[in-house]
């Protein structure tokens, strides 16, 4: 079963599929030391990294298994990140959210906004009743983008990463349909 890469319009984002055109994007991203500092994998060193997200982004939606989006400020169209569903079980309503966004445009509530955008997607779409997030514990501002959305802190898997030689703790955040907070920016489909 496909599950097609959704379009998504907040009041100051749009988030769409990924095509080739974004793999420049991409690869800044993702071999940012500072962007990628909390990530559970370290910065990329090679531009091939890029077509390999790329692919993966496609097959995901090819397994339907669920969806990654590009993040696009709508006044500009500057790349601001990716935000994504992905692990859909269909059967237990339930899917883990991931996003990233370049670390230029942190403190603009623009990771609230997108995530919102995506569980809404995913509440209503994809009839989800549970949504995980994993964070690694020195990421406080990631937590509290979480929290602000809704998402109860519901553990910590002890040294559950090693990063470069780094080992660090992970925060297991969940979301309940029950729980959801509307956002005051609605998100449109297309």
């Amino acid at each position: 079963m496909t599950l097609p890469t959704p379009v998504l319009h907040t009041a100051r984002l749009r988030l769409r599929p990924f095509n080739d055109a974004d793999a420049d994007s991409l690869f800044a991203l993702h071999s940012s030391s500072h962007a990628m500092r909390y990530w559970d994998s370290a910065p990329w060193r090679e531009r091939a990294r890029s077509e390999r997200f790329l692919t993966m982004c496609a097959k995901l939606a090819e397994d339907g298994t669920g969806a990654r989006v590009a993040i696009d400020r709508a006044s500009d169209g500057a790349f601001v990140g990716w935000c994504s569903l992905t692990g859909w079980n269909p059967d237990y309503r339930s899917a883990s959210l991931g996003y990233i966004l370049n670390d230029t445009m942190w403190g603009h509530g623009y990771a609230t906004e997108a995530v919102h955008a995506v569980l809404a997607w995913g509440f209503d779409t994809l009839d989800l009743n549970r949504v995980q997030a994993e964070v690694d514990t020195r990421n406080t501002a990631s937590g509290r983008v979480l929290e602000k959305i809704g998402f109860v802190r519901e553990g910590t898997l002890r040294e559950e990463c090693v990063v470069n030689g780094e080992v660090s703790d992970t925060w297991v955040f969940g979301l309940l349909r029950r729980e959801r907070r509307p956002s005051t920016t609605a998100a449109c489909v297309h």
